[in-house]
């Protein structure tokens, strides 16, 4: 929008109103306020969003994979021809034999229940999800029958255990005896004490290698499941096609999709639904312009007319006025976007604040799932969140606009 030298001085003018006009600078102070926050609650929102599924599909599917082909009755006897199978497929970068068996632990009179997942050596140490968030001990020390195991942060306090301490892992499904069946209980030693990060992986999860597990369960030489990584998860179905024509009846190929369907779709239409709320407080702002301009244009009805009367055109005074709530709108913009990024570089502390003031627990990793409150921009959405702000500001401008650009001179002057 190009100003001539008088129209951008007018302009800068009624941005600025001078003694006795207070009150139309506080009712403009209010719409850029208002657009502000506007702007920077749905950047923090839609930002944490984001962060929440990514966070969420990173650890979820690093530790789970993108696929699994489990094996009917919970045993995949053929596994190793599977995993050939698996391993030429293209679009697959991995497959990683495993057995997962839910249990009872106990220590020092303390019982909790547990996920047992066994992996082969190799595929525990080059597992970069729980590789990267060793607290304390070293995967290096799980090898075959050596008695060690590693277990998730929330477990180890829920137990009072620490490296070095002797757990007891209960097999229900024991030896049959004459008398029924005789749960299998073994001791182990705590190896490595890691934290994923995903509440329910460390308050359950014990890692042990994959022949120490099929001990454990007396299941001789099988598997449950093989974990697949693809190059595409967002393409997963026609990656594994292939695979699932060779598999036949022998085995259930399930993908991320299916095994954590409720919980994405529930995000995405969460997403979706904030974003939507969330729009409206911009909207809200956007008619604080509009009466802001309104009550400007008003109070300068008088000082139009003589613009008028010495030549100004409509087509100025239109410009003079989008201009005004252009600006505001802008300025608001910029103003919520430097607000939401403050905001979310300094998010936890936020949290950690409030919940001190208030004394209450906001982010508890049992209903939140993840121990930290995590935050990925969008750089896409932040563009349309601008966009949005720009555009709505620059329509709230036309009324009051084209309401001054057509006041009649004659008629207001007429009595002065």
């Amino acid at each position: 929008m190009f100003l001539s030298r008088y129209e951008r001085m007018i302009a800068q003018r009624y941005l600025l109103p001078g003694k006795g006009e207070a009150f139309i600078f506080l009712v403009a102070g209010i719409s850029l306020a208002a657009v502000m926050l506007g702007v920077a609650a749905l950047v923090i929102v839609m930002s944490v969003m984001n962060g929440f599924r990514a966070e969420l599909f990173d650890k979820i599917v690093g530790l789970n994979g993108h696929a699994v082909v489990q094996g009917y009755g919970g045993q995949l006897r053929d596994w190793r021809t599977v995993l050939a199978e698996a391993r030429k497929t293209p679009g697959i970068t991995s497959a990683t034999p495993l057995i997962e068996q839910p249990m009872m632990s106990t220590y020092n009179g303390r019982v909790e229940a547990v996920q047992m997942r066994g992996m082969r050596i190799e595929d525990i140490r080059t597992n970069k999800t729980i590789g990267d968030k060793v607290l304390s001990g070293s995967l290096a020390s799980l090898t075959p029958g050596s008695g060690r195991i590693a277990i998730g942060s929330r477990l180890a306090e829920s137990l009072g255990a620490q490296v070095g301490s002797e757990i007891s892992l209960l097999n229900p499904a024991g030896q049959t005896t004459p008398f029924g069946t005789v749960p299998r209980i073994v001791s182990y030693t705590v190896g490595a004490i890691f934290e994923i990060g995903v509440y329910d992986f460390d308050k359950t999860y014990v890692l042990m290698p994959l022949s120490d597990a099929q001990t454990l369960l007396l299941q001789g030489d099988t598997v449950g499941m093989i974990e697949l990584q693809t190059t595409n998860p967002d393409n997963i179905r026609p990656i594994l096609a292939p695979l699932a024509a060779k598999v036949g009846n022998g085995a259930a190929i399930s993908d991320w999709h299916e095994m954590n369907a409720q919980l994405f779709e529930a995000l995405e239409v969460e997403r979706v639904a904030m974003f939507t709320v969330l729009s409206i407080i911009i909207l809200v702002a956007v008619f604080n312009i509009l009466s802001s301009l309104i009550m400007l244009v008003r109070a300068k009805t008088r000082d139009i007319a003589i613009l008028r009367t010495m030549g100004a055109t409509r087509g100025g005074l239109l410009r003079i006025f989008m201009t005004v709530g252009t600006v505001i709108g802008v300025l608001g913009m910029f103003a919520g976007l430097a607000l939401g990024f403050v905001f979310l570089y300094f998010r936890q502390n936020v949290v950690d604040f409030v919940q001190v003031v208030t004394g209450q627990n906001l982010w508890d990793p049992q209903i939140r799932f993840l121990t930290e409150l995590p935050s990925k921009p969008n750089p896409v959405e932040i563009v349309v969140i601008a966009a949005m702000a720009l555009v709505f500001s620059f329509l709230a401008t036309l009324y009051p606009a084209f309401r001054a650009a057509n006041t009649d001179p004659v008629q207001v002057l007429r009595y002065e």
